[in-house]
C-alpha cells in the first residue's frame, strides 16, 4: 500500500516524553493515518524515525531543542489533517489565558523560585539531556525521580555517587514507577495508604505488588524505583542501598518488599547484607532466580503475587481456582503453543519464568521483523513470551501502556494462527496509563471466530484507579477474556488450558 510522508519541525519548543507519546497516540488514531510520531529532534530519535520510515526524505533539520511531528498516511490529504490538528493541540496549553496552565516554568530553577517546599524532580527529557537536568536538580539539594532512559551507565553511576555524598535519592533512569507519601509518579497507581515499603528495579513489578497489596485491603507506605540497571554490577546497587537504609529508618514503614531480577552476584551480596542489619522483615523476589540464601529477617517469594501475600502474612487476589476455568472451558482446549503479548517488562519476565517451569520452551525476545505478519514461533518452533513495550518494538512509537494499539497487529496475527491454543495478554492501568485499555482490547478481539485461541489476561490496577479495575475485568469478561487476578494466575491458567500439557 503507497503512503504519505508528512513531517513539520517546530523550533525550540520542547515537550516531556509523556506527553509526546500521549499526542502521538491521538495523531495516529486520526482517520488515514497509518503511522505518526512525536519527537525531541535528538539524534537518537531522528535515527529512530529514520528506521521507522516516518521522515521525509531520509533527512531532517531538527536539533535537540526542536520538535519533530511526523506522520505517514494513506494520502497528502490525510497527513497534512493530521499535521493541522497535531498544531492545534500544541496550541491549546498557550491559549489558556488565566488558567493555572497558563504558566509553567521552562527550568528548575524558575520552579524553585515559584513555589516552596519542592524537594523532588521528576525528569523526563530525551536521554542526551536528562543527566545535565538531573545534576541541576540534584546540585539544587532536590531528590531525583528520572523517568528518561537512553542515559550512559557512566553517568548514572556520577549522578547516583553525587547523590549518595549529599544524602538524595537518585531513583533511575528508566525508573517508570513511584509512590512517594502516597503520591503516585509516572506509571502508577491510586494505593491504600499503609506500612509496607517497596523498593523496585521495575516499574510493573512495583505496581503488581502494590496493587495486589491495596486490593486486598493492605497499604503502601513508599514505592521506591532505583531504575533497571541499579543492581548491575557497573552501578553497584547504589540507590538500593539507600531505599533499604531510607525505609528502615521510616517509622510508617513495618515491613519491606524488594523486587528486581537477579542482581550481579557481587551486588546481590551487598543487598542481602544491608537487610541483615535491617531492624524490619523483608521480602525478596529476584525473578528469575530459584532461591537466595537470606538472613533471618527475609523471605524468599517467586512470584511477584507470593511477594504481595508474604507482606500481608495472607492471600491476595480473592478466591481464584483455574480448575474451574479449565472444566469450563475444556470442549475449547487443544494441543498448541501458548503466546505472551506483554506491555509490562517484568510482567513478561515473571510470564517467561512461570511457563519455563511448566515445560514450555520460550524463545527469545528479539524483534520480529514485520510485527503485522509476525511469525510467533522461531525456527525451532520455540515459543514467544514478548515484551511489546522494549524498544525494538515501540522505535517511533508510544508505549503500549499508553497506546494499546501497538499491540494490535501481533494479537491479530496470533488469532490467526491455527498452532496457538492460548494467548497471554496483560493491562495495566492507573495515572499515565490509556484511559480504557479493555475496551479497546475488546474492540481487536471481538470479531475472533469460534476456533480462534482462548484468551487469558489479568489486569494490574486497583478500583481507585481512573478506569477502575472492575470495569475494565467486566469488559475484558464480556469479549470472552478469561480474567485472572494476577499475573502469575493467568500464566499458571494457561498452561493448565493448553491440553496434554
Amino acid at each position: 500500500m503507497s503512503s504519505f510522508v508528512l513531517n513539520e519541525i517546530r523550533k525550540g519548543f520542547y515537550l516531556d516524553s509523556v506527553a509526546l507519546m500521549r499526542l502521538s497516540r491521538e495523531v495516529a488514531a486520526a482517520p488515514g493515518v497509518i503511522e505518526a510520531a512525536l519527537m525531541m529532534g535528538t539524534p537518537a530519535n531522528i535515527a529512530i524515525l529514520r528506521e521507522a520510515g516516518l521522515l521525509a526524505g531520509g533527512t531532517t533539520e531538527a536539533g535537540g531543542n526542536d520538535l519533530i511531528l511526523a506522520v505517514r498516511a494513506e494520502s497528502e490529504a490525510a497527513a497534512c489533517a493530521a499535521i493541522a490538528e497535531a498544531e492545534k493541540s500544541l496550541d491549546k496549553p498557550k491559549a489558556e489565558v488565566g488558567s493555572s496552565a497558563a504558566w509553567r516554568a521552562r527550568t528548575i530553577a524558575a520552579a524553585l523560585e515559584e513555589s516552596e517546599g519542592i524537594n523532588l524532580a521528576l525528569i523526563s527529557v530525551p536521554g542526551d539531556f536528562a543527566a545535565a537536568e538531573a545534576r541541576k536538580a540534584l546540585s539544587r539539594g532536590l531528590h531525583v525521580m528520572m523517568f528518561s532512559d537512553n542515559v550512559s551507565l557512566e553517568d548514572e553511576r556520577s549522578l547516583k555517587e553525587y547523590a549518595r555524598e549529599n544524602g538524595l535519592l537518585m531513583m533511575g533512569p528508566d525508573c517508570g514507577t513511584a509512590v512517594i507519601g502516597g503520591a503516585p509518579l509516572a506509571f502508577a497507581n491510586k494505593l491504600n495508604r499503609g506500612s509496607i515499603g517497596i523498593i523496585g528495579a521495575s516499574g510493573t513489578g512495583i505496581q503488581e505488588v502494590s496493587c495486589l497489596i491495596s486490593e486486598a485491603g493492605g497499604g503502601i507506605s513508599h514505592a521506591i524505583g532505583v531504575g533497571g540497571r541499579d543492581l548491575k554490577k557497573e552501578i553497584g546497587g547504589i540507590t538500593t542501598l539507600m531505599a533499604i537504609d531510607a525505609l528502615n529508618a521510616d517509622t510508617s514503614t513495618d515491613r519491606v518488599v524488594l523486587i528486581s531480577k537477579p542482581p550481579h552476584p557481587d551486588v546481590a551480596q551487598s543487598v542481602i547484607k544491608r537487610i541483615a542489619g535491617s531492624s524490619k522483615p523483608f521480602i525478596v523476589c529476584f525473578i528469575g532466580a530459584q532461591s537466595a540464601e537470606l538472613p533471618p529477617n527475609a523471605q524468599f517469594a517467586q512470584t511477584l503475587k507470593q511477594a504481595a501475600e508474604l507482606a500481608l502474612n495472607g492471600r491476595v487476589g480473592g478466591t481464584f481456582d483455574a480448575s474451574i476455568e479449565v472444566a469450563r472451558h475444556n470442549s475449547r482446549r487443544r494441543a498448541g503453543k501458548i503466546v505472551g503479548l506483554y506491555s509490562g517488562g517484568t510482567l513478561c519476565a515473571e510470564a517467561q519464568v512461570i511457563l519455563s517451569a511448566g515445560g514450555r520452551r520460550l524463545a527469545s525476545n528479539a524483534p520480529i521483523p514485520g510485527v503485522a505478519a509476525m511469525g510467533i514461533a522461531d525456527a525451532e518452533g520455540c515459543e514467544r513470551i514478548i515484551d511489546l513495550g522494549s524498544d525494538e518494538y515501540t522505535k517511533g512509537r508510544p508505549h503500549p501502556m499508553i497506546d494499546p494499539s501497538v499491540r494490535d497487529d501481533a494479537l491479530r496475527a496470533a488469532l490467526d494462527d491455527p498452532s496457538i491454543a492460548v494467548i497471554l495478554v496483560d493491562l495495566v492501568i492507573g495515572y499515565g496509563a490509556h484511559p480504557d485499555p479493555a475496551g479497546h482490547f475488546a474492540e481487536v478481539v471481538g470479531r475472533r471466530s469460534a476456533n480462534s485461541p482462548l484468551i487469558v489476561s489479568s489486569v494490574c490496577g486497583t478500583e481507585r484507579d481512573p478506569q477502575v479495575r472492575s470495569a475494565q475485568v467486566r469488559k475484558l469478561q464480556e469479549a470472552g477474556v478469561l480474567v485472572a487476578p494476577s499475573n502469575a494466575d493467568a500464566c499458571q491458567l494457561a498452561l493448565a488450558l493448553v491440553s496434554g500439557n
